[in-house]
C-alpha cells in the first residue's frame, strides 16, 4: 500500500492499493496508523477475491452472501472510519462486476487486490464515534 497526502485541509489521502494486498485489513491498518477518527472513502479498481456480506436480522450477525475467487472489477466501494471504543473501525459496502457484467454487492468482509485499488479518503472535521445500538447489535455512528 502507497499513500500520498493530496490535501492538507481537510487532510485527504490517496491510498493505492497493488496486486495481492488484502483491502479491508489494509484500510483498517491505514486509518489506525494516521489516527484517524472520523472519515469518508470511495474507491475503484479491480480484485482476484471477494467476499461480501450482508445484514441478518433474524441472527443480528453478518452473513457471507458472495464469496468469489475470480477477476472482478470494483465498480463502487464506499465507507466510512469511525471510533468504536477509542479505535478507528472501517465500514464498506463493496459493488463488483463480473465478467458478464453481473454485479454483486454488500458489505466488505475481504478483498484481494489485482491489479490496483485507488481510493481517495478525506478526513472529516470532528470524530465520529460509534456506540452499539441495542435493537440491531451493530456498532452505529451517533451524533
Amino acid at each position: 500500500m502507497r499513500h500520498k497526502l493530496i490535501e492538507k485541509e481537510p487532510r485527504t489521502y490517496a491510498v493505492i492499493f497493488e496486486t495481492g494486498e488484502e483491502l479491508a485489513g489494509g484500510l483498517k491498518e491505514f486509518a489506525e496508523k494516521e489516527k484517524l477518527a472520523g472519515s469518508s472513502f470511495h474507491a475503484i479498481g479491480a480484485f482476484s477475491a471477494v467476499r461480501l456480506a450482508w445484514f441478518d436480522w433474524e441472527t443480528k450477525g453478518y452473513m457471507t452472501s458472495v464469496d468469489l475467487q475470480e477477476q472482478v472489477e470494483l465498480v463502487s466501494l464506499v465507507g466510512d472510519v469511525a471510533l468504536k471504543e477509542g479505535k478507528p473501525t472501517v465500514h464498506a459496502h463493496v459493488c463488483i462486476a463480473r465478467r458478464d457484467g453481473t454485479t454483486r454487492g454488500g458489505h466488505l468482509q475481504s478483498a484481494t487486490v489485482r491489479p490496483t485499488c485507488e481510493v481517495v479518503l478525506t478526513e472529516s472535521p470532528e470524530a465520529l464515534r460509534r456506540q452499539v445500538d441495542p435493537e440491531s447489535g451493530l456498532p452505529l455512528i451517533r451524533v
